[in-house]
């Protein structure tokens, strides 16, 4: 695909809705996610290693919380990266992309998930376009997939009609 040819516009943008399922089912996957790292953590308690558990549980409240931005930046960071897409944004047929429809970068998504944890983040992308800060910021968009694919697939189709005249 010719990418100069192609642009993300709102009518490719993942609606309101999408987004708070998406927010909704990744919370829950982050829930589960840590939970997986406790029973973890209290098994390798059980076979005698001790340290992990015991620094998670005196960490206080300052280390609970940057252990939960760790893990939720690892979280979004690893799935984006791979697939462009969260758990949720399967559900929903989602998927993050730069405005020319190209993937992000490992630095475009890392930024992304990091700005998730602004505060009053998660309502930011409840107005009328359904970005939030964390779009605007690492300058990403959350696109229907279908659309998207459409779209691509048109402007394909006319790169390659110009492509045969020229031959």
């Amino acid at each position: 695909m010719n990418q100069a040819n192609f642009k993300v516009t709102p009518d490719l943008y993942a609606s309101a809705g999408n987004r708070f399922v998406n927010l909704i089912i990744d919370v829950i996957i982050y829930y589960i996610i840590s939970f997986i790292l406790g029973l973890f953590l209290g098994f390798l308690s059980t076979i005698g290693i001790d340290g992990p558990l015991e620094f998670i549980i005196s960490m206080g409240a300052i280390g609970n919380l940057i252990y939960g931005i760790v893990v939720f930046v690892l979280y979004y960071t690893v799935m984006e990266t791979l697939t462009q897409k969260s758990l949720g944004k399967y559900v929903t047929k989602t998927i993050v992309v730069l405005e020319d429809g190209t993937k992000p970068k490992v630095k475009d998504i890392f930024i992304r998930s990091l700005c998730r944890n602004i505060p009053f983040d998660h309502f930011s992308f409840l107005g009328s376009d359904a970005r939030g800060w964390h779009d605007s910021i690492s300058e990403t968009y959350v696109v229907n997939e279908k659309l998207y694919n459409e779209k691509r697939n048109s402007i394909d189709s006319i790169d390659k009609i110009g492509m045969d005249i020229e031959e």
